[in-house]
């Protein structure tokens, strides 16, 4: 056998048949195929799970049982395997602490580069400050050009009210005869000086006046060392008659001139009247009084008390009692008003009755009636004293205080109280806002205040990935000699990692941008730029569909990413339904025939021209134009508009766009343009917010109009479904608890006194206790990979036998979870509730899949579309808004064909449906484009093109109306891709 290649031989996991396959190595080869037909089963349940048992099998007993382990793929054998890493879709994290620069661990090489050439700066007045020895002291003094007389003081005083006459005392008996009070010089062995003890002053004790040269060293040695000591480690240097640049010279953490001096001027050598300098051992303020803490790295991790700011322990938000929630309709009454607090409790009615009758006003008065002075007075506290009177049983009561006010109240109980339950309701009025003390930047004062060429490290991280790299190569040219080589590496590696980033089209994200908010694609290409910078060689990396994500634009970019990557000596194995990725791969594997049970077969494996030229292929079909997805005949009219006014969120730049209600719309642009914070942040919360009178924050905008014509709004984005074994597509879809009820009424059930809830697997009654409901039960094999095997008392049935006894048509309700979707939309074909959420999977193109089948064994696309079947399952009035969040995600040609099928059938009820997509087959099927940009990041978040997608393709400002020229045959301009000898799409093609 070559070692060129790797052989896969019985391989049989999941709906895999006994595949046998090759994959060249140091190629780059990609898997495609239908949904569901086995591309991810072979790329990284099969290869990619072998390669990383074997690796873990290499370590000793001990290492193993630290390791997460992996069980053996059910293959027969794999020959050639390399060692391998998987770049999979998962969000980085989902900790609120974890950022793009914290998983590209590029904070690290910040937080070095700070804490080695930074410069600190007191937080207060901005002025630098430095730690020197006494050596580097004397040596700073020494620079100064030869004769120049200096006086060498301790500040023994600074800025404190007394008459100090002991402390003159105590200074003559130590053999001190000359001070500086006030600046003013004094000879105490001739007059003391005769001070107001109500004003405050400084005293400088003057340790020595010399004149600079190189004989003198010694002496102001000597002179330097005791005014540390009688100054606690701070010298203070006076220069009567300064020369040109002598501040520079000296620097310090206070260098200030007096006299004419101090207008900024030094002028001529008349004119400059005198300079004082200090100087300190420590790391600390002498203007401020500000002690600084030493600098480390630690010091810039807003995961460390050290660099966290205390305020909001690192995570840049805080929380606050909003005063929108506490009021939310002004118009109510001063008695109901405040949500929080309600009339019917004798506290706040005793504190909202004698409030009211001090500013006489009376309770059922509206509350948007009152002065506004009085409205503040409610919310926060009285500026007067309030009489309050009380009965109790024993009388009435009395007590005179300020009205402590409504909001004030609400935080103060929410840090003071025991109870969990009193602290979520109070939490039910609070709001997440920016930390006022860091202003989101998540570090604490003394951290911003150290810089690196005049920069913050707060302010680097609030650069995007572009304008970081921008910074970063002009850097070394500004530091010093010494700070360049300490730099160096540090440098080098920043800007390769910045450099990989923007290769993988990722040059529009922010450093501090929450790497939870980040797409799985996203998220995948930081991995793979991260492995880039790597540079291993002779590795198998497999990837799940790189591009999800990613405009055309970018794409190219991503695809000489992964060509470099294998250039370098790997192998590069690439689950993926992209054409322009298939074209430029070496091999393509195209699994299939069908989904599911009917795949788990290679259709073909070979170049691209060979996938083409196999007829049972319907990849082949899709590349060589055979197949298409067709352009519709028409578009439709809006019945009407829903306007965005004045979005401001993150990007967006005062935006104004209208969505036409009753049609299907694309929001299209590149990455980074804004696309999902118009949907998520400003629609979708802002539509919710007022629908639904909810505390959702929705981003910063003026208005949403034509909130009338909507009645309800949905949306599918790209979270997760529940993804544990006990979860599958009958219990996400709920169509499990209409079948459970099926057999519930049946007669032996009745007859038992079943109840729906028997024939759950999760709860006790109906399941097996052996395995608690799971079919499987788990076996420890200590160091070697736990064995799942079937429950041997139900048979992996999941069920007792009692249960199983009930019967619905000579199936039990362990049967019905082995159907597929297809096999129990026929199963149930006199019960249309079941049928109708059956015939949404299939629509969605899931009718090859079980029922049953667990979460954990779905690939992106099943799940994705399970998702949507479940939404499109939920009754709506044909007035509803649907936001979809990238659809096509997983899906082969031919499944987002059923897909866009589902939407335009959407559409045509009535609704209107609104989906952020790059994939341009769907885009062309919309009725409607926003298409913003015109590039990502700062230079995003504008509305480029509007209109149908031939408009839109005539725009040449348009990214994407460029790459659409070439699907739409009524358009004549050429696109990018026009050169591909593919044939177009008709119209009327079916």
């Amino acid at each position: 056998m070559s070692k060129d290649i790797i052989e896969v031989r019985g391989a049989e996991e999941h709906n895999l048949k006994d595949v046998d396959v090759e994959i060249p190595r140091e190629e780059l080869t990609v898997v495609t195929g239908l949904s569901g037909s086995g591309k991810s089963s072979l790329a990284f349940e099969t290869v990619y799970a072998e390669g990383q048992r074997r690796y873990i099998e290499s370590l000793s007993a001990y290492a193993r049982n630290f390791l997460g382990q992996m069980d053996k793929p059910q293959v027969e054998n794999v020959e050639g395997l390399s060692p391998a890493i998987s770049i999979d879709q998962k969000n980085a994290a989902n900790n609120p602490r974890s950022t793009v620069g914290t998983v590209t661990e590029l904070h690290d090489y910040l937080r070095l580069l700070y804490a080695r050439v930074g410069t600190p700066h007191c937080p207060e007045c901005g002025r630098e400050v430095g730690e020197q020895s006494a050596q580097n002291m004397v040596s700073r003094v020494l620079e100064l050009p030869e004769d120049t007389r200096a006086k060498l003081c301790a500040p023994v005083v600074r800025d404190q009210k007394g008459a100090f006459e002991d402390l003159f005392d105590d200074l003559v008996g130590e053999g001190y005869s000359r001070v500086e009070v006030d600046g003013e010089e004094f000879d105490l062995t001739l007059d003391r000086p005769e001070l107001d003890e109500n004003y405050d002053h400084t005293v400088d004790v003057v340790v020595d006046r010399v004149k600079i040269s190189p004989d003198a060293r010694s002496r102001i040695t000597d002179s330097v060392e005791t005014a540390l000591t009688e100054a606690d480690g701070t010298l203070k240097v006076i220069l009567p008659d300064p020369p040109k640049g002598a501040a520079e010279t000296l620097g310090g953490s206070d260098a200030r001139a007096t006299g004419d001096l101090a207008d900024g001027d030094e002028g001529d050598a008349d004119e400059r009247t005198r300079l004082v300098v200090e100087l300190s051992e420590d790391l600390a303020c002498t203007h401020c009084g500000i002690d600084i803490s030493e600098i480390e790295t630690r010091s810039f991790s807003f995961n460390s008390p050290h660099g966290a700011c205390p305020e909001c322990e690192g995570l840049g938000e805080t929380k606050e009692v909003s005063e929108d929630l506490v009021v939310t309709d002004p118009s109510k009454p001063l008695k109901h008003v405040f949500e929080p607090w309600s009339y019917d409790r004798t506290y706040y009615s005793r504190q909202l009755d004698n409030v009211a009758e001090h500013f006489g006003v009376d309770l059922s008065t509206p509350f948007e009636e009152l002065d506004e002075s009085i409205r503040r007075q409610f919310l926060y506290g009285t500026d007067d004293i309030v009489d309050f009177q009380w009965r109790t049983k024993n009388g009435t009561r009395e007590k005179s205080e300020r009205f402590e006010g409504v909001i004030p109240n609400l935080e103060r109980r929410h840090v003071e109280t025991d109870s969990d339950r009193a602290r979520e309701h109070i939490e039910e009025f609070m709001a997440t806002t920016t930390c006022p003390a860091c202003e989101g930047t998540r570090l604490k004062a003394e951290s911003r205040a150290v810089l690196v060429d005049g920069t913050a490290i707060t302010e680097v991280n609030e650069m995007s990935i572009s304008d970081a790299l921008e910074h970063f190569e002009g850097l070394g040219a500004t530091l010093s000699t010494r700070d360049r080589k300490i730099a160096e590496e540090i440098l080098k590696e920043i800007r390769a990692r910045l450099g990989f980033m923007t290769e993988v089209g990722l040059d529009y994200l922010t450093l501090d941008r929450e790497a939870s908010t980040l797409s799985g694609g996203e998220s995948q290409r930081i991995r793979l730029a991260t492995q880039i910078g790597s540079g291993l060689v002779g590795v198998l990396y497999v990837l799940d569909e790189p591009s999800i994500g990613l405009h055309q634009r970018d794409n190219d970019r991503l695809l000489n990413t992964l060509e470099e990557l294998r250039d370098l000596g790997n192998t590069l194995l690439v689950v993926e339904h992209d054409t322009e990725t298939m074209r430029r791969a070496d091999q393509i594997i195209d699994m299939g025939p069908g989904p599911g049970k009917r795949g788990g077969e290679v259709v073909v494996n070979g170049p691209m021209d060979e996938v083409i030229e196999t007829e049972e292929s319907v990849t082949g079909e899709y590349l060589s134009g055979e197949r298409t997805i067709p352009v519709p005949e028409s578009r439709r009219e809006a019945d009407g508009e829903l306007t965005v006014r004045g979005a401001r969120q993150h990007n967006l730049a005062d935006l104004d766009v209208s969505v036409p209600l009753g049609t299907f719309t694309a929001i299209t642009g590149v990455s980074g343009s804004g696309k999902s914070t118009l949907m998520h942040d400003v629609l979708y919360k802002g539509l919710v917010r007022r629908m639904n009178d909810t505390d959702v924050n929705p981003g910063e905008h003026d208005a949403i109009e034509g909130l009338d014509a909507i009645e309800t709004v949905r949306l599918i984005d790209q979270s997760p479904i529940g993804r544990t074994p006990r979860s599958n597509p009958a219990t996400y879809t709920n169509v499990f608890d209409h079948i459970r009820e099926l057999f519930a009424e049946t007669s032996l059930a009745k007859q038992r006194g079943y109840e729906k809830g028997r024939f759950s697997f999760n709860v006790k009654g109906g399941r097996c206790e052996g395995c608690g409901g799971q079919g499987t039960v788990t076996i420890d094999m200590n160091f070697l990979s736990d064995v799942t095997v079937p429950c041997e008392e139900c048979g992996g049935a999941r069920y007792n036998d009692e249960t199983l006894d009930v019967t619905y048509k000579g199936a039990t309700i362990a049967d019905v979870l082995e159907m597929t979707v297809e096999e129990a939309y026929d199963f149930f074909e006199s019960h249309s509730g079941i049928r109708r959420r059956l015939e949404l999977l299939k629509d969605v193109g899931l009718g090859y899949m079980r029922l049953g089948q667990p979460s954990t064994t779905l690939s992106g696309g099943e799940a994705q579309r399970v998702k949507l079947a479940e939404e499109l399952g939920k009754k709506d009035s044909g007035e509803t808004l649907y936001l979809l969040d990238e659809p096509t995600t997983g899906l082969h040609p031919e499944d987002e064909r059923k897909l866009i099928d589902v939407l335009h059938r959407l559409t045509d009820d009535g609704n209107t449906v609104v989906v952020i997509e790059h994939e341009l087959d769907l885009v062309k099927n919309a009725d409607h484009i926003i298409d913003l940009g015109p590039e990502g990041g700062e230079n995003g978040g504008e509305l480029v093109a509007e209109g149908t997608p031939e408009e839109v393709a005539r725009t040449e400002a348009s990214y994407t109306g460029q790459y659409l020229r070439d699907l739409l045959p009524n358009v004549d301009l050429e696109g990018p891709r026009a050169d591909r000898d593919v044939a177009q799409p008709a119209a009327d093609d079916d």
